[in-house]
């Protein structure tokens, strides 16, 4: 299985055979992004044209196989910026018709779970996903990650690693804030301010039991900063980005834990960009140890978008028995988390 990911700014390629991974390889145009403080999508697209036959050769090379031996493409379908999409599906088209075999166009947001087997092997029966990224915070109920995936919450407005990105830029910390304040997170008191947790009490969490929401956090980041700084008190940079870890991280360790219980579902499995959070990492290993459930959560390399996890989800695909993508298959934005396949008919 060739797996082609381009749904950002990463040029991801890997080709999988059953769940064992033979070749992963990345090329990112993050620095191209940089001082610009976020994606611009017409360097992104410009940057996966150059990069897309170059990472496909390196791809081969690191497999030892041509592309005769590839027997079916996954290629993302959506979520994800239009023109990166369109790279990835059309590199696609092409290798899947030239060399006469079939085309599955997939679910980034799905893939980003699936890559889990490549690592800790088969799924269970049935598991809860949660996939926390720049731009999703998902959690998802997974029967079968190939046929029946039903989300069960979602981010209704900031996404936990876009919440990052913009409290990083309040502190005046290089862009992507994430890692930086990930980093300073460590060298701060977690308790040191009392940050709200959005959706967590009383009505908003009986109507939005596994929702997320981080757009009232990163005001009151906003806030506290500012009056900081209007009082002449300093900013305490360590301690802000320490308490502002722990609520994202409290928020979603706890609603994920409680639709386990609800949902009577004992694996849980962590994955997307942000899940390479350490704080994340931590407490969801402590209180899913105190809960009983057994936690998964991929290498780091597995976290940020990559060919590996569209091959992964592309295999699981072909080894559910579901049929391929049609090749005029369109790509899809805001492709419905629930729909893992595009075009495909069971």
């Amino acid at each position: 299985m060739l797996g082609i990911e381009t749904s950002c700014d990463e040029t991801g390629l890997a080709l999988v055979r059953g769940r064992e991974l033979l070749a992963d390889v990345t090329a990112s145009s993050m620095d191209s992004h940089a001082r610009f403080g976020g994606i611009v999508p017409e360097i992104a697209s410009r940057a996966h044209l150059e990069a897309i036959e170059p990472t496909l050769d390196a791809a081969l090379g690191q497999a030892g196989v041509g592309l005769s031996d590839v027997d079916a493409i996954a290629v993302t379908a959506g979520p994800g910026l239009v023109g990166s999409l369109t790279v990835g599906s059309a590199a696609a088209k092409a290798l899947a018709l030239g060399l006469g075999v079939p085309l599955y166009g997939v679910n980034h947001v799905v893939g980003h779970a699936a890559v889990d087997e490549l690592v800790h092997g088969p799924f269970p029966e049935r598991f809860l996903a949660l996939v926390v990224s720049g731009g999703h915070s998902s959690l998802l109920m997974v029967r079968d990650i190939a046929r029946d995936v039903v989300e069960l919450g979602q981010t209704l407005d900031d996404a936990a690693g876009e919440a990052f990105d913009k409290v990083g830029r309040i502190l005046g910390l290089p862009y992507p804030g994430g890692p930086h304040v990930d980093r300073l997170a460590r060298e701060g008191d977690p308790d040191a301010i009392a940050f709200p947790r959005g959706l967590s009490r009383g009505k908003d969490l009986a109507r939005h039991p596994y929702d997320f929401s981080f757009s009232g956090l990163k005001t009151a980041v906003a806030r506290y900063v500012e009056a900081r700084e209007d009082s002449g008190a300093g900013v305490p940079v360590a301690d802000v980005a320490a308490s502002f870890s722990e609520a994202v991280a409290d928020v979603l360790v706890t609603k994920t834990i409680a639709a386990c219980r609800a949902h009577e579902v004992d694996t849980l499995v962590i994955g997307g960009g942000f899940s390479a959070n350490s704080r994340l990492r931590e407490l969801a290993a402590e209180r899913c140890a105190a809960a009983g459930v057994d936690v998964r959560i991929p290498p780091i390399r597995y976290c940020t978008d990559n060919g590996a996890m569209i091959a992964a989800l592309g295999s699981a695909v072909v080894r559910s028995g579901v049929a391929p993508s049609p090749l005029d298959l369109a790509t899809d934005s805001q492709m419905p988390l629930e729909q893992v396949v595009m075009g495909a008919v069971a």
